[in-house]
């Protein structure tokens, strides 16, 4: 099935990354959260950082969605993804150290 230029915007638009964590928000918006506080960590990590976040939660219910969306944003590419130990670790591929190269001009040829 081909995707009209609106749905094909609204399924591939850049992840939004949620500021504040709000009970009320949707459940994907929620797992982001929980992920980008973590930086890092697989599904396990995801759904007990948000345990946390919303003490009394259904944790059946929890582990359901938390692992339905985290798994469909990495087979989109909206998340990366590095495998240890035989789990999946995801991450929002944030740049968190500066680069540590530097720019050589001894090695550029200006053609003006």
């Amino acid at each position: 099935m081909a995707l009209t230029d609106e749905e094909f915007r609204e399924e591939y638009k850049p992840l939004h990354i949620p500021a504040h964590f709000e009970e009320a928000d949707t459940e994907q918006n929620r797992v982001i959260y929980a992920l980008a506080q973590l930086g890092e960590g697989t599904s396990d990590d995801v759904i007990n950082k948000l345990k946390e976040l919303q003490p009394g939660i259904d944790a059946e219910q929890l582990n359901a969605f938390a692992k339905v969306i985290l798994r469909d944003l990495f087979n989109k590419g909206k998340l990366a993804g590095n495998e240890r130990d035989g789990k999946l670790y995801y991450n929002l591929h944030k740049i968190t150290r500066p680069n540590s190269g530097a720019t050589g001009t001894d090695y550029v040829e200006l053609n003006l």
